[in-house]
């Protein structure tokens, strides 16, 4: 695999997608991808598809399958009253955020290597049971879930696999401090951490 470069299509695609995921960082988790093994990868929090389509367009050039999960009704930070509440998203049925229109045009476009999972991950944690390739965790970011989501599917990453973790600030004054703790259980529990650009840490089982 020689370019590892986005593509310009596929980065106006990421570019024009909600969420957060600076460009740097999305180039890592794609360059990234493209040398992980071939097999099932695993997503935790989708929200509109944002670093769901750097890792499906990975997926597709190298072979491998990708699950991303999410319930698509936001975390803490997306809910009414909050900095990143998008009206544009509000149900007006239910009053409630609901993301899972606005990713399904990433979901059809990437169809042949993406499976989504509408649940909370709690309910997928009971049977998960696949080996796992590359794990991605940016879900949601409470100290409680994030831990979960560790928990529940590092497990199933086989040796070798990578897990990658995102908006990781050790800094308290940077952002949540959820994520980084979960890179410090990593390392606590013999991972090695093999790359690290802005937020995103890359860690090796």
């Amino acid at each position: 695999m020689t370019d590892t470069h986005i593509p310009a299509e596929l980065a106006d695609a990421v570019a024009a997608t909600k969420g957060f995921m600076p460009v740097d960082e999305g180039q890592a988790i794609y360059t990234t991808a493209l040398a992980a093994r071939v097999g099932t990868w695993l997503e935790i929090g989708t929200y509109c598809g944002k670093s769901t389509q750097l890792l499906a367009h990975a997926a597709r050039r190298v072979g491998s399958r990708l699950v991303t999960v999410d319930h698509h009704h936001g975390s803490e930070e997306n809910q009414p009253g909050w900095e990143w509440h998008d009206t544009s998203m509000v149900d007006e049925r239910t009053g409630r955020l609901d993301t899972l229109p606005t990713f399904r045009p990433v979901l059809d476009a990437y169809a042949d290597v993406l499976s989504a999972v509408v649940a909370d991950t709690t309910v997928v944690a009971g049977w998960w049971g696949s080996p796992v390739e590359l794990l991605f965790l940016d879900g949601n970011h409470t100290e409680q879930t994030a831990q979960h989501d560790y928990r529940a599917f590092a497990k199933h990453l086989v040796p070798g696999g990578l897990l990658l973790v995102h908006d990781v600030f050790p800094d308290p004054a940077d952002g949540g401090q959820a994520p980084w703790h979960v890179v410090q259980a990593a390392l606590a529990d013999g991972f090695e951490q093999v790359a690290q650009l802005g937020s995103l840490r890359v860690l090796q089982r």
